[in-house]
């Protein structure tokens, strides 16, 4: 079985948009992915309180949304070290290659342009889920074998 048929693990996706409408075509987009929960935020503020609150595997981010920008919860997340490893996938009109750039400076992993095609959107979805739990999968896996040096009596390398 290749990695790309391989089931997603359980996973949480954040979908951050300040349109009711765009909101519901990426839940219905998403739906049908298995063990995979969908969280919603209207804005940056709401959004940066889920992240906090409920540790999403990726996130979904509009950048053009009131109180706060896209870009401005992407530089926040990936400047803090508990949310920096969280993919973040910008969703947005914005086409221009500055916008793209700027997405890309402040840490963006991914950036589609609406409208959003669905195949496009499940793929990219599905492959940064796939990446953040063998990430998790390593980590953890790091995590074992420092304790287990520890354990043993030997130092870090």
């Amino acid at each position: 079985m290749s990695e790309q048929e391989k089931p997603i693990p359980s996973s949480k996706v954040l979908i951050v948009d300040d349109n009711p409408q765009m909101v519901e075509l990426l839940h219905a987009y998403l739906e049908d992915l298995p063990q995979v929960t969908i969280m919603t935020a209207g804005d940056g503020e709401e959004a940066l309180k889920k992240v906090a609150a409920d540790r999403p595997d990726l996130v979904l981010l509009d950048i053009m949304m009131p109180r706060m920008s896209g870009y401005e919860v992407c530089r926040k997340l990936k400047a803090d070290p508990a949310t920096k490893l969280i993919p973040v996938i910008m969703v947005t009109a914005l086409d221009e290659l500055a916008d793209i750039e700027r997405g890309v400076e402040v840490g963006s992993d991914d950036y589609l342009v609406k409208p959003i095609k669905r195949v496009e959107l499940v793929s990219r979805v599905s492959t940064l889920l796939r990446l953040r739990h063998l990430q998790n999968e390593l980590d953890r896996t790091l995590t074992y074998l420092e304790e287990l040096e520890r354990a043993l009596g030997q130092p870090n390398k």
